[in-house]
């Protein structure tokens, strides 16, 4: 894997240095004024496209998720070292003039700032997108709240696991007469950062064409509520609220996990060819005339009891033995992983969605890749999380700022 050594000289200065990528986004200049996770992971998928992205935690402390203490590598919190990678970093105290002066000066060459702040707090600082886009008319000021900018909860904070409960998420997970149940992993933030991702491509595109910055902004809610559109569909048509399935699916049947000898695999059903084949492995010929069985439309209806006939046959064979028999037949099936079966796989590795960066503190170590490919202009990781503060001397110099000056803003505070 190669590795970025970045490097400040007096040529460079008042001219940032651009991060030498060969993605789409090569020549992009963003600012991540952002923490924990929607707002980072923006930012991360904008560095593995190319951007150089400067991360700007704020003082004292830097981005919250330094703080999870479990687990953690060698003393580093992990779930911060994954979200922040390809990243360069500094620490600024937005709440002092002098940390002000900074953040406008880097604003004036950016193309793209993020934030996560709660509604109107940059606003109320000087540096909310009325004021940042006098600084720079150009500047894509990208903003993730709880809610959105707009409408009655406008100005409530935003947790994933909130967003979840109040996009019906929580109500569509699990198994049924069970408790609320919230998604294995963080989809209302995850996907917040990938929306607002998508919307600071599309809204490059336009500057590209136009010279013209604006705002984009999205929410965990919009993003929690942009997963349910299957149950979404089911509202609209008959007026009932979709509730848990467990891993069936709402429409199909069968398409859900089951049980073998030694483990759990999904099987999907998802239309009739699939059905007769899935028939034909377990060897049960009368299914396909069966009344509870013959459409999907009966299958759903006697869901339960076709979930018990197939599994009566499943429970009598390992997972190995199903997942061939059901390959060479054309049924779309595969095995239950734990996650760390799922990033030791063969298929994960060839699309290298595992690798391994250089921190200049924890030596070698690994990473998610990024979920992305480009065929002329690829994506790259080689750089690991910053430690608070690394590149913030290198940062400032290459701002026009003198060695004097970042020495004098070390001993006030203003950075860190």
């Amino acid at each position: 894997m190669q590795t970025v050594h970045d490097h400040t000289s007096a040529e460079t200065a008042h001219t940032p240095p651009v991060r030498q990528a060969s993605g789409p986004l090569a020549g992009m200049r963003v600012l991540e004024l952002a923490q924990i996770m929607a707002g980072p992971t923006c930012g991360m998928l904008l560095a593995d496209m190319g951007a150089d992205v400067i991360k700007i935690e704020k003082l004292p402390g830097g981005d919250d998720s330094r703080n999870y203490r479990e687990p953690r590598i060698r003393g580093v919190s992990a779930p911060y070292l994954v979200m922040n990678r390809n990243k360069r970093g500094m620490a600024l105290n937005l709440k002092s003039d002098a940390g002000k002066a900074v953040l406008l000066r880097m604003v004036e060459s950016a193309d793209v700032l993020i934030e996560n702040y709660r509604y109107d707090t940059l606003a109320k600082m000087g540096l909310g997108y009325e004021a940042l886009k006098v600084v720079n008319p150009g500047l894509i000021y990208t903003a993730i709240s709880g809610y959105g900018r707009t409408g009655p909860y406008a100005e409530k904070p935003g947790f994933d696991l909130i967003a979840q409960g109040f996009a019906g998420l929580m109500s569509i997970t699990g198994e049924p007469n069970r408790a609320p149940v919230k998604t294995g992993n963080s989809v209302a933030d995850i996907c917040a950062g990938i929306l607002a991702a998508t919307g600071v491509s599309a809204a490059y595109a336009h500057k590209l064409k136009t010279g013209e910055g604006q705002q984009v902004e999205t929410s965990l809610m919009e993003a929690a509520l942009h997963q349910t559109f299957w149950q979404a569909s089911s509202y609209f048509a008959t007026g009932v609220s979709p509730g848990p399935t467990g891993s069936a699916h709402l429409l199909s049947a069968p398409y859900q996990a089951f049980k073998t000898l030694d483990g759990w695999i999904n099987i999907g059903g998802a239309n009739q060819s699939n059905w007769e084949r899935i028939v034909g492995v377990l060897g049960q010929p009368q299914w396909l005339q069966d009344p509870r069985f013959d459409t999907n439309t009966a299958r759903m209806q006697h869901a339960n009891v076709l979930a018990e006939e197939i599994g009566a046959e499943l429970i009598l064979k390992d997972c190995a033995y199903w997942l061939h028999v059901f390959d060479a037949a054309g049924v779309p099936a595969g095995p239950v992983h734990t996650i760390g079966q799922a990033l030791s796989h063969p298929q994960t590795l060839a699309r290298d969605m595992v690798v391994e960066v250089d921190h200049p503190t924890l030596g070698a170590m690994k990473t998610l890749g990024c979920p992305i490919h480009f065929s002329a202009t690829p994506t790259q990781i080689d750089r690991a999380a910053p430690d608070l503060g690394q590149h913030t001397t290198e940062i400032l110099l290459s701002y026009g700022y003198t060695e004097a000056d970042v020495q004098d803003m070390y001993e006030q505070g203003n950075v860190a």
